[in-house]
């Protein structure tokens, strides 16, 4: 009688802890099965037939039911016709049932196709279904299984017997079981491909956060690029990271310009590229005309035999804004020796977008700030030029009053502003007439009131414009006294804007310096003895103290010649 059949308690306990063939069976492979089709993965079919030997305890050969071959055959099987049984497994292409090709007691040949790992492959064995010692119990047996009574005998003599209908409920349960781990196994990989795919969103958002919070006209395209460097090698994981700027396109070099004249190169890590060699590579590549960036990983054969074989990979991509080219961004070789993908791809090429935005808007405001300029300078020339002794004038004040500034220690962005208070201080003498301007003699009562509305004539000629608030209180308030008795407002001490207080003494200066109708220049001694009795009453005794202390600096800008040694336009662009 044949011993009653145990389940296994748990199937998991059978899966192998490799998808490769046992290395026992594989020794044993049939010379016609050494090599399986290009179209069957292997390490799928193997992890089940696996699965099967152990759940059976018996050995399984491997079906090529479309082929109609034997394609895996281990030497403990016996010798039958496999390839007959690989074309009767014919119809079982595409099903997902168990059933026995041959049923001849005492042998059973069960057959189990692998859903979800081959579509024509099916795992066979002969089971042994009642132990007998009988040889003519053997030849039906034989018959239908193409081999010996006596092959038969010799092989059922270590077998375990199994009934025909568990053997089926068996390995549908196995067939079950490898479509729930084959799910786990699945939704394991996609968990993981969302965890990865989330990981690199937020990293891509906080990195774009952290540059959004960076982006101030202030704050040069170049120092904001170095930030981006920094925080993109962090994530992007490459070992060398570059980014080419180009030059702005019809700049000239001028002294004290903030407009790039010639290219500039920024890189973390080992970054293995010139300027040059950027701008060569790059336009050869065409990334500004892509309009995305472009991803090469290169076999160790290809990388040997370009002109960098160090670079084993790398991504480009061109710093753009609408029509306009600001540079190029490199990264270079995996840091963990994989490839680049669309994650990277898509990081460096966001970062670089950003970049352009930021590049556009700065130069778009460095040529509103070159258009503020040449207006403003123009106003300050049409002043000047109605009295040729004070040609120069609103220049002079503008930069002395820079110079006072920076020894107070004004920020470079203050600078911008007391450089166009200095400017436009006078802009109110385009009301006064030219005759009382140009008088050479004293003026009179109502002369001198004349004079005391330029003031408030240039407020009212800039209050219009909002971006000048406080360049409108200095061309106001330049006139106040210190102690209270200036115009047009008679303000006095902290109540006076600060720039003003600059200014103030700064065209005083410039005004006791410069030959006038009325007289001669002033010596310096008598120009010192008056700023020093003036302090604490005319003026505010802190900016007096820093004409003394940058008192050398100021001479020369009054000696100088050369009127705009100071570029407005590389002030203005500090704001």
């Amino acid at each position: 009688m044949n011993p009653p059949f145990e389940p296994a308690a748990n199937l998991c306990e059978f899966v192998p802890q490799t998808a490769e063939f046992p290395p026992e069976l594989e020794a044993g492979r049939a010379s016609r099965s050494d090599s399986l089709p290009v179209t069957l993965r292997r390490d799928d079919v193997a992890s089940l037939v696996a699965l099967l030997e152990r759940v059976f305890d018996a050995s399984f050969a491997v079906l090529d039911a479309e082929a109609g071959t034997c394609i895996r055959r281990p030497a403990d099987l016996p010798d039958m016709d496999w390839d007959l049984f690989a074309a009767m497994a014919r119809p079982m292409i595409g099903h997902r049932t168990p059933l026995l090709m041959v049923e001849e007691d005492p042998l059973c040949v069960l057959a189990v196709p692998m859903p979800g790992r081959s579509r024509s492959c099916v795992a066979a064995a002969p089971l042994l279904t009642r132990r007998t010692d009988l040889q003519d119990d053997w030849r039906a047996a034989a018959r239908a299984a193409g081999c010996t009574a006596a092959t038969l005998a010799e092989w059922a003599a270590a077998r375990r017997p199994w009934e025909p209908e568990a053997a089926l409920r068996v390995a549908q349960l196995v067939l079950e079981h490898d479509f729930q781990v084959r799910r786990l196994a699945d939704a394991e990989r996609e968990t993981d491909e969302l965890s990865f795919h989330l990981s690199s969103v937020y990293e891509e958002i906080s990195l774009l956060h952290r540059l959004t919070q960076n982006l101030r006209l202030s704050k040069s395209d170049t120092e904001l690029a170095r930030s981006a460097l920094d925080w993109l090698a962090e994530v992007i994981q490459a070992e060398g990271l570059g980014l080419l700027f180009l030059p702005v396109a019809g700049v000239a070099e001028e002294p004290g310009t903030v407009a790039r004249t010639s290219p500039e190169l920024l890189s973390v890590g080992r970054f293995p590229f010139s300027a040059e060699e950027v701008q060569r590579w790059s336009e050869k590549m065409r990334l500004a005309d892509l309009g995305g960036p472009v991803v090469r990983n290169l076999s160790p054969e290809e990388a040997e035999a370009s002109e960098y074989p160090t670079v084993r990979n790398w991504m480009g991509v061109a710093v753009t804004e609408g029509e306009n080219v600001f540079g190029y961004f490199l990264a270079v070789n995996h840091a963990r020796g994989q490839q680049f993908g669309t994650v990277q791809a898509n990081m460096l090429h966001s970062v670089a977008s950003i970049l352009g935005i930021h590049s556009g808007n700065i130069e778009l405001y460095r040529r509103q700030a070159e258009l503020l300029a040449g207006v403003i300078r123009a106003l300050s020339s049409a002043i000047d030029a109605k009295d040729p002794y004070t040609c120069g004038h609103s220049d002079r004040v503008a930069r002395i009053a820079v110079r006072l500034a920076q020894d107070l220690g004004y920020s470079a962005e203050a600078l911008t502003r007391v450089y166009l208070a200095g400017l436009l201080h006078d802009i109110g003498k385009i009301g006064v007439n030219d005759a009382i301007l140009q008088k050479p003699g004293k003026l009179s009562e109502h002369e001198f009131d004349q004079i005391k509305t330029h003031p408030t004539t240039g407020f009212r000629i800039l209050s219009g414009l909002r971006d000048l608030d406080d360049v409108t209180q200095v061309v106001r308030h330049h006139h106040e006294s210190w102690d209270g008795r200036g115009y047009p407002d008679g303000l006095s001490g902290e109540g006076i804007p600060p720039i003003a207080r600059i200014v103030a003494v700064a065209d005083a200066y410039d005004a006791m310096a410069s030959t006038r109708p009325y007289r001669n220049r002033m010596p310096l001694e008598k120009i010192e003895e008056i700023l020093r009795h003036g302090a604490g009453k005319q003026w505010d005794p802190a900016v007096v103290d820093a004409f003394f202390h940058a008192k050398d600096d100021i001479v020369k800008i009054t000696d100088s010649d050369e009127i705009n040694s100071l570029s407005f336009s590389a002030l203005a662009l500090r704001k």
